[in-house]
């Protein structure tokens, strides 16, 4: 990983899932020093009369002007591949703690999750628990929040989007993804 160099530099991550195809769940690092840059660009992009960028939505031309702009961000992805679990729910909560451990290890700051109807109590439960089994419980602050609050939540769902939908899309993708962790 890149940012494992940098010790001193505590990242923020963004998260957001993919249903089809399997379960995914994509966690995007930025830097602090990225985030109000990254934030004017994601803006940048949203059209008139959408309130958010949701990838899936958008035309193909879109899509590779977004996924452009997200490579030039300065962004690190984390693909959670939660394919072995016949259903999302167990799929969603092991990719999600096993991405709890991985931030907590690389002593990231701050986590922004999409939030997931219906799956906002049983998130922080979990959260709490491994953040609680790693010992390092007050390390890591999270929030839920929805992609129109937060729009560097459209970075995960890029990335989610096109790691699901492989082929040409997975591979425009493939300098920013820095691991692909079987869960």
């Amino acid at each position: 990983m890149a940012y494992e160099a940098d010790r001193r530099v505590r990242l923020h991550a963004f998260a957001d899932e993919a249903k089809e195809r399997g379960y995914i769940m994509v966690a995007a690092l930025l830097a602090p020093k990225n985030l109000a840059p990254a934030r004017q660009s994601i803006k940048g992009l949203i059209m008139p009369g959408q309130r958010r960028l949701h990838f899936q939505k958008e035309s193909n031309g879109r899509r590779k002007q977004i996924l452009d702009a997200v490579a030039a961000l300065g962004v690190e992805a984390i693909v959670y591949d939660g394919h072995r679990y016949a259903s999302n729910k167990p799929a969603r909560d092991a990719c999600l703690a096993r991405l709890v451990t991985d931030l907590t290890k690389l002593d990231v700051e701050r986590l922004i999750l999409e939030t997931e109807d219906g799956a906002l109590k049983s998130d922080k439960a979990l959260i709490f628990a491994q953040l609680r089994s790693t010992g390092d419980g007050n390390a890591l602050r999270y929030a839920h929040m929805r992609a129109y609050e937060e729009s560097l939540l459209a970075i995960p769902d890029a990335i989610a989007w096109s790691w699901a939908k492989g082929g040409h899309w997975r591979a425009r993708i493939s300098e920013i993804v820095s691991d692909v962790r079987k869960v």
